[in-house]
């Protein structure tokens, strides 16, 4: 059988947005566990806006296909999977490729799409909210009853982070620099909204807490948002360190830490689970119950094209971003 073409968002060279092309790219061959997918929708990251200038943890090889996420209908599968069916509802991660007509992946970096989630969500669901999972429940064993300070708040780690913890049982305090942002995590179960713009919350938080600060942190922002969190710690709180949206991790006053007794912990939630993949697998699992339990779901913000990836990479480093942008994949554009 002649292998079909796939029409795919390529970035050829490390200069940003406007590296990525649309371009023709042939599919990998299956192997014994490999499952081949029609992808329907994929998700933009942070990271992959990072990747196109080289600036992340993972460099892939030139050129790559964007796209960490998405979900699609298997339809292709290796003689050895034993997991699925073909034509089964899936949503799937990894590194790169996910903005693509088709994919080839391992069985294991697939997943069942949830009954309550559309492909679009589900595109928009596994790297954020596995994430915010691993974040609260493992690096920081978020307890019902704690409270959580959450920044980025509107952003898609940030959207899911907050919806996360609401369901582990959390009083959620959501920052954001917009109102726009702040409503999407009113939305998704916010009990308190922090509006800043000098990066000055600390009181605010106090305020909020008793006096006690916030138990957990989770920071997705970095810079001056991570050097103001550790004021609003409380007694062994634990401050999480998710990412740098704001081009910088920040500079932590260690002296403050010790003063309350707090732990900086940094949360890499994919390398998490290849490192433990037991745990990694169960984590995930847990997430998906606690998903259909309290019918979790991420914040579309946008739904854009493949011919639109760079535009929609653009907007995220201007930081016109509200919620996940979503990457809609059609057809019958077939080369």
């Amino acid at each position: 059988m002649k292998r079909r073409s796939s029409l795919s968002a390529v970035c050829r060279h490390l200069g940003g947005p406007e590296a990525v092309m649309l371009e023709a790219t042939d599919p990998r061959e299956p192997g014994d566990q490999d499952v081949v997918i029609d992808v329907k929708a994929a998700s933009l990251n942070f990271p992959d806006l990072l990747m196109t200038y080289g600036k992340y943890q993972f460099r892939p090889p030139l050129p790559f296909v964007i796209g960490m996420e998405g979900a699609g209908v298997i339809a292709r599968m290796g003689r050895k999977c034993r997991h699925f069916r073909l034509g089964d509802k899936v949503m799937f991660k990894g590194k790169t490729g996910a903005c693509s007509e088709t994919i080839t992946v391992h069985e294991g970096s697939v997943e069942p799409l949830p009954e309550n989630l559309s492909f679009e969500e589900g595109a928009a669901f596994s790297v954020t909210f596995q994430t915010a999972y691993v974040a609260l429940s493992r690096r920081a064993n978020l307890q019902p009853g704690e409270t959580v300070l959450i920044s980025g708040a509107g952003g898609g780690v940030g959207q899911a982070s907050v919806a996360v913890a609401k369901g582990l049982g959390a009083t959620v305090i959501a920052m954001a620099s917009h109102a726009e942002k702040l409503d999407i995590a009113h939305r998704s179960g916010a009990d308190h909204l922090i509006h800043y713009n000098d990066y000055r919350f600390a009181e605010k938080v106090l305020d909020l807490t008793g006096g006690k600060g916030a138990n957990v942190i989770l920071d997705p922002v970095g810079g001056p948002v991570l050097e103001e969190g550790v004021k609003s710690l409380a007694w062994s709180g634990r401050l999480l360190t998710v990412g740098f949206a704001s081009d910088s991790f920040g500079k932590v006053p260690l002296n403050l830490l010790q003063e309350k007794g707090a732990s900086l912990v940094g949360v890499r939630a994919g390398e998490y689970g290849r490192r433990n993949p037991e745990d990694g697998e169960k984590a995930f699992q847990e997430l998906v119950e606690l998903t259909e339990a309290c019918d979790l779901k991420p914040w579309i913000g946008d739904v854009a094209s493949l011919a639109e990836v760079s535009d929609r990479l653009k907007a995220m480093q201007e930081r016109r971003v509200l919620g996940k942008q979503i990457i809609r994949i059609d057809s019958s554009l077939n080369i």
